[in-house]
């Protein structure tokens, strides 16, 4: 039957999926402390034991050793497992999106940036150029992947959200990093200015919302600042997948 080839492809997808965010760990570990992602075993980060293969497949060792090192005994934090399995999640969406394409392709492979740099945001609250820059360089390709955007709408992309991050950064200082400026005018002209308007706005308000939470439960004050990379990752990966359909149907609901 049509549903059992269905499953075992999406199944497949998961599957590569997961290893592909075991990698992203890898990444999110190793660019803030400047080593080198492409040589040497993985470690545990505690002991410096190098991972056998069987320490390292995706979700399955983080419950066979219970969520610790074999060696040490340390806790393996969960967040581990919780980005193999988003990576799984994500390439399901690619391939629900986009199916087998070259444009499921290149969308995951933006995904896989944000989240990256989500994490990364949240352990230094700084985002590599290097990261954005290969996002821009997806944004060249996308160009000929997705015609239908046209170059006028990428320029405007471009600008629309990181220009005005920019004048607030000069009028009030730290208003937003410099990382998160770049990015927006990164995944702009990866997106367009329509999706880029979705994105940037459900990264506004589930930042915002974070926020309000923060000051009313005491955890931070006004003056402190919390790193945005991860909500606006959030709302430029629904925007990647979805912020054309949020577009039409918000204009469809509220422009007669």
């Amino acid at each position: 039957m049509i549903w059992v080839a269905y499953a075992v492809i999406y199944g497949v997808i998961f599957l590569a999926g997961i290893c592909i965010g075991s990698f992203l760990n890898v990444l999110i570990y190793r660019i803030p402390l400047g080593i080198n992602v492409a040589k040497g075993r993985s470690f545990c980060p505690e002991c410096k034991k190098k991972l056998q293969a069987k320490d390292l497949v995706p979700l399955l060792s983080f419950f066979v050793l219970r969520g610790s090192c074999r060696f040490c005994g340390q806790k393996i934090s969960r967040r581990y497992p919780a980005v193999e399995f988003l990576g799984g999640m994500l390439a399901v969406a690619s391939l629900y999106f986009f199916w087998l394409t070259w444009q499921a392709l290149l969308v995951y492979a933006a995904v896989c940036i944000l989240l990256v740099i989500a994490f990364i945001d949240i352990d230094t609250r700084e985002i590599p150029d290097r990261l954005n820059i290969a996002l821009f360089v997806l944004a060249l390709i996308s160009v000929f992947l997705f015609p239908d955007i046209t170059v006028i709408e990428r320029v405007i992309g471009f600008f629309e959200i990181s220009l005005p991050m920019l004048l607030l950064n000069l009028m009030i200082k730290d208003s937003f990093g410099g990382g998160d400026i770049k990015l927006c005018a990164a995944c702009g002209f990866l997106l367009g200015y329509k999706a880029m308007l979705v994105g940037a706005f459900l990264g506004i308000l589930t930042g915002g919302i974070y926020a309000i939470w923060l000051l009313i439960s005491g955890t931070k004050s006004r003056k402190d600042h919390f790193a945005f990379g991860p909500f606006l990752s959030f709302g430029l990966i629904v925007a990647l997948y979805a912020g054309t359909i949020i577009w039409d149907s918000y204009l469809e609901i509220f422009m007669f």
